[in-house]
């Protein structure tokens, strides 16, 4: 269980604590530069890479005590 200040998996329906971040871009969308984030725990990392890696969005892949947040970006 998970205290509501502690950040959690974006994967529907999954309430376990976030270990990753995933930053990624939708180009027909977002300009180069900008990120947007989703958060995964250990068991749904490579699962929501490759939702985003096969669309062309995935940009990098950060443990989340070392992301910093590039200026503009969201989550």
């Amino acid at each position: 269980m998970t205290s509501s200040d502690t950040p959690t998996c974006s994967a529907k329906g999954c309430r376990d604590a976030a270990v990753w971040v995933l930053a990624w871009n939708n180009p027909k969308l977002h300009t180069p530069e900008r990120r947007k984030t989703w958060l995964a725990c250990e068991e749904h990392r490579e699962h929501l890479s490759q939702f985003l890696g096969v669309r062309g969005f995935l940009k990098d892949v950060v443990r989340l005590e070392e992301w910093v947040q590039p200026e503009g970006s969201e989550r």
